[in-house]
């Protein structure tokens, strides 16, 4: 499933050396890797195809100068995906990042979610 939140916050994308880095759509997807060991279903629990969901790990993969991702073909034993140690520290760095910036924003929007009233407003 596509991770598309409701709750106020604020969505962080890392930028580094002029190339988008990380965002929310690539860390899920490390994460759905992690957690299915499969590219494809990543990318279908996000409602992604699988080459959208392909094509962004080759990114990562280029971006960071060694593989978050690494894969095996499918045959006999099966094919699959996993992420690299490289992959896991980043995946885990941006998540503390995400926690980080929901910390340090929370009072600013609380106060912001006052003068929306009753919160049920988007935009």
């Amino acid at each position: 499933m596509k991770h598309v939140s409701s709750k106020p916050g604020a969505r962080l994308r890392v930028v580094i050396g002029g190339r988008a880095a990380m965002g929310p759509g690539k860390a899920d997807l490390l994460q759905g890797i992690r957690d299915t060991g499969s590219i494809a279903a990543a990318g279908r629990g996000m409602r992604m195809s699988y080459k959208r969901a392909w094509q962004m790990v080759e990114r990562m993969n280029m971006n960071f100068g060694a593989p978050l991702v690494t894969t095996a073909k499918g045959g006999k034993q099966g094919g699959g995906a996993v992420l690299t140690e490289l992959g896991e520290a980043v995946l885990a760095h941006y998540r503390r990042m995400e926690a980080l910036t929901d910390s340090a924003i929370a009072d600013e929007l609380a106060a912001l979610r006052e003068k929306v009233g009753d919160g049920e407003s988007e935009g």
